[in-house]
């Protein structure tokens, strides 16, 4: 298993990496998530450019998913949900810890993909193997909700080079979505040191409510 340093190095490019644009953002949220892995995370946080390798995510693809927020209507909270893709979505939860989504699909679906383990990059020590610890780690704050994702403080950098190994399997404590609950929906680098517990294993491949979802919208 590579190591983190080994994986600073391999995602360190020598030429500027270019920023997703919002086009990416706009189509199904598990699709997103899927080729967000190996992505580069960035904050400019004061002075601090804080940078990361993104290894695993989850998709909460629409209304009619069970574990989405926008399961239960359109509200203050989840406005910037239903917005035009590529904003953040920030939202505080247990009293104690700040979780980054990113807004994906067309205005008004309201599909998001939750960010949730990255390694950190350029020699920087940090635990982020969880959607607390790397918002905590990466100073990003409810005061960040509703941030363009094609400005200049909070963005994504492709990283073209990076080949990651992806599994899937079922999103973390979302036991009350009823069916939702067993859709294979997060995405993790098979390889990576990073990825939050419980580490997934490689389930077989299965056909759900969501993959349905998906064809039918063609």
């Amino acid at each position: 298993m590579p190591s983190p340093a080994a994986r600073q190095i391999r995602t360190a490019p020598e030429s500027p990496a270019q920023k997703l644009d919002r086009a990416f953002y706009a189509r199904d949220a598990a699709l997103v998530a899927r080729n967000l892995i190996g992505k580069i995370l960035v904050h400019r946080a004061g002075r601090k450019i804080l940078r990361a390798r993104i290894v695993e995510t989850e998709a909460y693809v629409g209304p009619h998913d069970l574990a989405c927020h926008a399961a239960k209507g359109r509200t203050k909270r989840t406005e910037v949900m239903f917005g035009p893709p590529g904003h953040a979505y920030v939202y505080f939860i247990y009293g104690m810890y700040e979780m980054l989504n990113l807004v994906c699909a067309e205005a008004g679906d309201a599909q998001a993909v939750l960010v949730r383990a990255a390694e950190p990059l350029d020699g920087w020590d940090a635990d982020l193997s969880g959607p607390g610890k790397l918002a905590r780690a990466m100073r990003i704050r409810l005061s960040d909700n509703g941030a363009d994702l094609m400005g200049v403080r909070l963005y994504v950098l492709d990283n073209p080079t990076d080949r990651p190994r992806i599994v899937r399997s079922k999103r973390v404590g979302i036991d009350y979505a009823k069916e939702w609950k067993d859709e294979l929906l997060r995405f993790s680098d098979a390889q990576s040191p990073a990825v939050s517990k419980p580490r997934p294993d490689a389930p077989p491949r299965k056909r759900g409510t969501a993959e349905r979802t998906q064809r039918q919208r063609g």
